[in-house]
């Protein structure tokens, strides 16, 4: 998992017991080094055993962190004793920094409640969220009012905000490329540039003339195509595949590859419907896959906003994700339904090794021959996070809605990249999914990551949210 790092704040006030918050910051600082997440913090001669009490500590505080704000992630505020929270919120005021904030309190153990050891760090944290509030500093709370750090929910507490963090600042400085112009026929891809670019999301965008004059300039046997072209036999079965359209492949890969640095992409959406197959030969599944698997999201019919969902979640687990289709119904079964695309889904997602194939529905339209390339295979029996983000242009916001559910074993006879999933209270999702206009398609991954992401949308970036649980 990418590492993190957090700007830590120890929170002391001076008639409680400071031993407690020299031996609470090695605790905590043991802790963070066991989950791999850097630290930016006093030392211990600088202020009180390193922590923030009064103005001139927040001015200390304050004047690290910017030294490092190129650096910093996210702040984690923890509260060995009761704390002092005008000097914790002048620190984080004074730093300038916009980033997720966690607030951590320690708790007090029964056999220890004599002043010396008393921390009343229970009371404190709700006087430090009072005083965020107020400095309108958006943060976020552990899942019990007070946790030991050794404890195995700190942990989780740690993991998922170190996910909210990774959202927020790649969501905040993401760039996305549309290769292609919106299929005609797919008006539920729409969006607003605009909008997204409000929100730090840049979208760089190429026609297919121009993909098309890079590939046309490239031959057959340059060591760059040859080497892509071994890629993609090594990572999916493509036995029977024609060479002149592994070539065709290769080649399109490598105008992405080049496409994406130059431009320093972060994700891509692709027009694969029908230009690509009509006037160049192939389809860009396999190429799109592949990017996905490296952890560069790819979603077909040029659906920038469903990259930009997939990559949040990618950001969150720094595990694949996959843009499909809610489908089918799986019989009458109210809270399973078949999910499925043609498909560009990426390998790690898959029971086994992809087969690469024709696309069997536009075949029917343009011929197979003119079709190789599609990812073949199903889904694995896993529990994953979905996420559909969209442009409301009429409200002037971006709107999404997510949740978790888990893919089965369910049995299902059809092609493509498929699965079943279950969902809990699955019929009220799609009620709201049809009732509030979202788009057919939906970002997953293979990963329980919903929570971080639901705060880092909602407290973070502002985004109107429903979380279906």
């Amino acid at each position: 998992m990418k590492s993190i790092t957090l700007g830590l704040i120890v929170g002391n006030r001076s008639f409680f017991p400071s031993h407690l918050c020299k031996t609470g910051r090695e605790t905590i600082l043991r802790v963070l080094e066991a989950e791999g997440i850097q630290v930016v913090t006093l030392d211990l001669d600088e202020t009180l055993y390193g922590t923030v009490v009064s103005l001139a500590d927040a001015r200390k505080c304050a004047e690290l962190f910017k030294k490092h704000a190129g650096e910093i992630d996210g702040i984690l505020v923890t509260l060995p004793n009761f704390g002092e929270e005008r000097g914790v919120v002048d620190a984080i005021r004074f730093s300038g920094l916009d980033v997720p904030v966690l607030v951590h309190a320690f708790p007090d153990e029964l056999g220890k409640m004599a002043l010396e050891n008393r921390r009343d760090s229970f009371c404190g944290k709700m006087s430090l969220a009072n005083n965020l509030r107020q400095y309108g500093i958006a943060f976020s709370l552990t899942r019990l009012h007070t946790v030991d750090p050794d404890a195995a929910s700190f942990r989780e507490d740690l993991r998922d905000f170190a996910a909210t963090c990774r959202v927020v600042k790649g969501l905040r400085h993401a760039r996305i490329g549309a290769m292609g112009a919106r299929p005609a026929a797919f008006n539920t891809v729409r969006y607003s540039e605009k909008l997204l670019e409000l929100e730090g999301i840049s979208v760089e965008t190429l026609d297919l003339s121009e993909v098309f004059g890079r590939i046309d300039a490239l031959a057959d046997d340059e060591a760059v195509v040859q080497a892509k072209r071994a890629e993609i036999a090594a990572y999916a079965h493509s036995q029977g595949i024609p060479g002149a359209a592994m070539n065709k492949m290769a080649k399109l890969g490598v105008v992405m590859d080049q496409w994406m640095t130059e431009y320093e992409l972060d994700a891509t959406a692709v027009q694969c419907w029908t230009s690509m197959e009509k006037y160049f030969g192939v389809v860009p599944c396999t190429i799109m896959s592949m990017l996905s698997n490296k952890l560069l999201p790819s979603a077909c019919e040029t659906d920038v906003t469903g990259v930009v969902g997939m990559y949040a979640l990618q950001l969150a687990s720094c595990r694949p994700s996959a843009l499909l289709d809610w489908n089918n119904n799986y019989g009458d079964d109210p809270d399973k339904a078949v999910v499925f695309h043609c498909s560009n889904l990426p390998a790690q997602i898959f029971t086994d090794i992809p087969v690469m194939d024709y696309h069997a529905i536009i075949a029917g339209t343009v011929g197979a021959d003119n079709t190789y390339g599609t990812m073949n295979g199903r889904i694995k029996a896993e529990p994953f996070s979905y996420l559909r983000v969209s442009t409301d242009d009429f409200a002037g916001r971006i709107a999404a809605y997510l949740g978790e559910g888990e893919f089965t074993t369910d049995p299902i006879d059809t092609f493509g990249g498929y699965g079943v999933v279950h969902l809990p209270r699955m019929q009220d999702l799609l009620q709201y999914i049809c009732e509030n206009g979202f788009e057919h398609h939906v970002a997953v991954n293979q990963a329980r990551v919903a929570r971080p992401v639901f705060e880092a949308l909602t407290k973070y970036l502002d985004w109107d949210v429903y979380y279906h649980s």
